[in-house]
């Protein structure tokens, strides 16, 4: 027991000594903050690079030539992941804190956000990156 009379809880910094490593929650928090900087970020390099065509269309279309290439295909896969992540833990966080029994259910909500997650991104990826590996690989 600890001075407050609460039990002590193992693996915590209360009386343990050790690091508090999370849980599957405490993950999902962090990646939905992560994306949705990432997601914002995004936002503000795209509204300079369009702004670009005001003050200097060649300028504009030098920028938009140096995003066609590989690894900036893969920025952008990474990047509908990140967009397609936040959109459905932003709905999973809306019901968590407004449906009288999100709390109960939040921990399979989240699977449910990770497997509609996956079964979208893996064709999406797939798509996306179809005509990329192609060139790389010498088709057409």
């Amino acid at each position: 027991m600890t001075s407050a009379g609460a039990p002590e809880r193992s693996g915590t910094t209360r009386g343990g000594g050790t690091l508090y490593r999370g849980d599957l929650g405490m993950w999902s928090w962090v990646a939905h903050r992560i994306t949705g900087v990432l997601t914002f970020f995004f936002l503000f390099t795209h509204v300079l690079d369009t702004a670009l065509v005001r003050v200097s269309p060649n300028a504009y279309d030098a920028v938009i030539e140096t995003y066609k290439n590989p690894i900036v295909n893969l920025f952008e896969v990474g990047l509908v992941g990140a967009v397609l992540y936040h959109a459905l833990n932003g709905i999973r966080v809306m019901l968590v804190d407004f449906w009288e029994k999100g709390a109960k259910y939040q921990r399979p909500m989240l699977w449910v956000v990770l497997g509609v997650w996956i079964a979208v991104m893996i064709p999406g990826a797939y798509f996306m990156l179809v005509r990329t590996i192609s060139e790389l690989v010498g088709g057409h």
